[in-house]
């Protein structure tokens, strides 16, 4: 069962006069990379909020952002006068430091500033809209796991697809192997051939050819990638979590091909050893997306 780590979340809820919104989302990352805001009032519950989402997503680069709107009426609003006249005395200073003019309109400049409005409904946290924002958040991870699921399932499609391209080239192989032997023992007798005036022991040289061509022998590599395949498919039909581990067996399988196509020393052999290479780049490509 795999899941991608790539999804999007999203949970509303009202509560007295709030309205609570939870959007979350996630690419590929080796490790869990989470960026959290969060207003002001309720950043006490960031870090019960974090072990929630780190508990369920494992891995990712993840970001959840919460809003929370007044929907009951009219709300207490105060502009923060002193932190306004501060900006407007740095700005003052600037001007004369920098030879710089000063602003055309305060008003659009000095309220452009972060904090200059304070709102008295978001002062104080109840312990009920506590909850609603730890149950929001909750569903949203909930919605972000059935997208990531979903987008498994097609991961999952996709490797059956590219596995089994593999194991259908790798099937091909044998029908090249007596050709390939006969051509390199009939390519070394050539070669002596041309040496004029050369005696050798027809024995030794036998042995010889014998020796160099188990040396170009296959089959071990043939057992392992298949091995290694079949490894792949259990792995990825087994439980969630398994991303790292199908990338070293990828990367085992990639060895393997590698030394078939150094070993191959025939045309179509090497043909089937790139067509094998580009599934395997595929699978390498998507199996970074898997958590």
């Amino acid at each position: 069962m795999l899941y991608s780590m790539t999804g999007f979340g999203k949970a509303v809820t009202e509560a007295g006069n709030k309205r609570f919104t939870v959007e979350i989302k996630s690419l590929n990352s080796k490790q869990l990379d989470l960026s959290m805001r969060v207003p002001a009032p309720y950043r006490d519950k960031e870090l019960e909020l974090r072990n929630i989402v780190a508990s369920r997503l494992e891995r990712g680069k993840v970001d959840l952002t919460v809003y929370v709107e007044n929907i009951g009426g009219d709300t207490a609003v105060a502009l923060n006068l002193d932190l306004l006249a501060g900006y407007k005395k740095q700005i003052e200073q600037m001007s004369g430091h920098l030879h710089i003019p000063l602003p055309d309109d305060w008003y659009a400049t000095l309220l452009r500033f972060p904090d200059v409005m304070r709102s008295d409904s978001l002062t104080d946290v109840s312990e009920d809209e506590s909850a609603t924002l730890i149950e929001t958040v909750t569903r949203a991870v909930d919605e972000l796991m059935d997208f990531r699921r979903r987008e498994g399932l097609k991961l999952e499609e996709f490797f059956s697809i590219r596995i089994s391209k593999i194991r259908s080239l790798l099937d091909e192989v044998p029908r090249y192997e007596q050709e390939r032997v006969a051509k390199i023992k009939l390519r070394i007798e050539d070669s002596l051939s041309k040496i004029p005036q050369v005696e050798y022991d027809r024995g030794r040289l036998e042995q010889e050819m014998i020796f160099y061509i188990e040396k170009l022998d296959i089959n071990e590599e043939k057992q392992r990638l298949a091995q290694h395949l079949d490894y792949f498919s259990e792995t990825a039909a087994g439980q969630k979590g398994q991303g790292k581990k199908l990338g070293f067996i990828s990367q085992e399988m990639g060895r393997e091909i590698n030394t078939l196509g150094s070993k191959s020393n025939q045309a179509d052999m090497q043909q089937l050893v790139v067509r094998m290479k580009d599934e395997l780049e595929q699978i390498k490509e998507q199996v970074l997306n898997v958590m």
